[in-house]
């Protein structure tokens, strides 16, 4: 019975932290959310080519890799923040470069 209580205790220990480690960057998870609506939103409008779209989801998954490895460990730090902010100024500034260079999908 005891094991039980403490192993249960740890579990929701664990579960805190992660929930709290998650909560840390909402602005870059809101940003995250616009920036893959922004490229949908190209290929369907055909302003951004297929290669383009391939290019600028395979940066998301990056982006996105970056922030869950800041948040494994339960605590993002001010340097995280700032790394993940820079790479997602990047490909917002990538995304508005592929939709306005004139480039029509065929």
């Amino acid at each position: 019975m005891k094991k039980i209580t403490l192993l249960s205790t740890f579990l929701v220990l664990v579960l805190a932290f992660t929930v709290r480690a998650q909560n840390q960057t909402p602005r870059a998870d809101a940003r995250q959310k616009a920036q893959r609506a922004r490229i949908a939103e190209g290929r369907t409008s055909g302003e951004i080519t297929p290669g383009e779209g391939a290019a600028l989801n395979k940066q998301q998954r990056h982006i996105r890799r970056v922030e869950r490895r800041s948040k494994a460990d339960g605590q993002v730090s001010p340097a995280e923040k700032v790394r993940i902010e820079r790479k997602q100024d990047r490909a917002s500034r990538n995304i508005r470069r592929a939709k306005h260079n004139k480039r029509d999908r065929d």
